[in-house]
């Protein structure tokens, strides 16, 4: 076995900051506070001197700019499972490690993302798209894996016989989750993990618990360790808070990135699509303003939801500053991936047309868009109905109809008769018909005409049909 772990130490602050960057020198210090004592606080606060375990006063008297939040437990744990669900797009076999870990068994997957390192770059760089900054390290358990985040340095290890040596360099702290056994530990000298295991295990028990134990026994492999897995959700909803107001589309369209990406990871863990997605902006005074984005087919990948959700948003106005944005999924539909053809494939010139359609739609709206199916009427002008793009068009098969010209003329233009032959730029030559259509007189629409191919001058075919009281007229146009 190969565990994956993702120690995620800024996670109670990225919860609720991280549309904004925490390296940007010039923004406004920010902290999450508990029990009126800073809890976490980004590089601008510590610039400034605020600390974490520092009291409220204090913080403000350092930075008097600082914005502060209550720290939101339930947050946290709803981020932490959408970091596993997105996860699982790698694995099935991932694992929560509250409050601020996740881990991941990963050796059946090595081979389809390249190894272990070309794995870690895809995990880190995923996770900071997500807007989370994470400590990674693997090991053969899960235990020795997540205990490795707590190195200076992202640790890659693959068997037992480096990952004693490695994890003795660990300091105390990565298991002492008590400051009683660490001050217990320091005052005797023990300040890393391989000098606790030169200890006498019968000692380190009486007086820090069998728990320590097992748990560095979990991680040398020497005791095995059950774990429960993550299943991911049947539908999303996931919400980032904006650090300040937004007032333009370009502000929503960041936030939204971060938030589809999530959204394609638990749809590639499910092996699955999603032909729509709601997007709610919420604001400090009014109900939230709701967008629903349609997709043409079936489909998961976040630059292609993003490209739609910034065509729907290409005109809009927003309505007020958006202090959040919420994006919502279900329906969720199994969507297999396409593997590529030396010689082009059919099924992927589809889907390049139905990503056209759809972008059309976010633009012009839904209703101007839209395909054409048979309607069952020998009638020409009602012969076909419009259709969702992707739709056929049954109800018209199995009527028998004469051949038929691509445009019709709508109303149809009148034509002048000399001598008994109707005129187009010159008289017109009779190619085929007639072809008798009599139908309508049910509805109140009732038509008695016969059709004829003709040809004009130029060589043009034309569709013409005269009526029983001996008028012409042109009705259509033959490619």
């Amino acid at each position: 076995m190969l565990w994956i772990a993702l120690r995620l130490p800024h996670l109670a602050l990225e919860t609720l900051s991280r549309g904004r960057a925490r390296h940007d020198p010039g923004g406004t210090p920010w902290a999450i506070v508990e029990d009126r004592r800073v809890f976490a606080c980004d590089m601008q606060a510590e610039a400034r001197g605020v600390r974490s375990g520092m009291g409220v006063a204090v913080a403000w008297a350092l930075a008097p700019r600082l914005q502060l939040r209550e720290r939101n437990p339930a947050a946290e744990h709803a981020t932490l499972e959408g970091i596993a669900a997105w996860l699982c797009r790698f694995t099935p076999a991932v694992s929560l490690e509250p409050p601020h870990g996740v881990l991941a068994e990963v050796q059946g997957s090595l081979r389809r993302f390249g190894g272990l390192r070309a794995l870690a770059v895809q995990i880190r760089e995923g996770i900071a798209a997500l807007g989370f900054s994470a400590h990674l390290s693997s090991a053969p358990s899960a235990r020795g894996a997540w205990l490795l985040t707590f190195g200076e340095t992202d640790t890659l290890l693959e068997d037992f016989s480096v990952l004693r040596r490695a994890l003795g360099r660990l300091p105390i702290e990565a298991v002492c989750a008590t400051d009683e056994a660490r001050m217990l530990l320091n005052r005797i000298g023990t300040r890393t993990l391989g000098e606790l295991l030169e200890l006498p295990r019968a000692g380190v028990a009486r007086r820090l618990g069998p728990e320590l134990l097992e748990d560095l026994d979990c991680a040398l492999g020497i005791a095995p360790e059950a774990r429960r897995f993550f299943l991911p959700p049947e539908r999303f909803a996931a919400t980032l808070e904006l650090p300040a107001e937004v007032e333009h589309v370009e502000g929503v369209l960041f936030a939204a990135r971060r938030l589809l990406s999530q959204l394609e990871g638990l749809l590639s863990a499910r092996q699955s699509g999603i032909r729509q997605f709601c997007v709610a902006l919420e604001h400090r005074h009014r109900s939230p303003s709701r967008i629903e984005v349609g997709l043409a087919s079936p489909g998961r990948e976040a630059e292609r939801l993003l490209e739609l959700l910034r065509e729907r948003l290409s005109g809009y106005a927003l309505a007020a500053p958006v202090e959040a944005i919420c994006i919502e999924a279900d329906g969720f539909v199994p969507l297999a991936g396409l593997t590529q053809s030396l010689f082009g494939d059919a099924r992927t010139d589809a889907e390049t047309w139905h990503r056209l359609v759809e972008r059309l739609q976010a633009r012009l709206g839904e209703n101007a868009v839209s395909g054409l199916g048979l309607n069952p009427d020998h009638r020409p002008e009602r012969a076909w109905r419009p259709c969702p793009p992707d739709a056929g068009g049954p109800g018209g098969e199995n009527l028998a109809f004469g051949p038929r010209p691509l445009w019709l003329v709508e109303p149809p233009q009148a034509l002048i008769e000399r001598n008994g032959i109707p005129q187009q730029d010159g008289p017109l030559v009779m190619l085929a018909g007639p072809e008798r259509i009599e139908s309508g007189w049910w509805d109140g629409a009732e038509v008695k005409r016969d059709y004829f191919i003709a040809r004009s001058t130029d060589a043009a075919l034309l569709w013409i049909y005269r009526t029983p009281g001996g008028g012409w007229y042109l009705h259509g146009l033959f490619a």
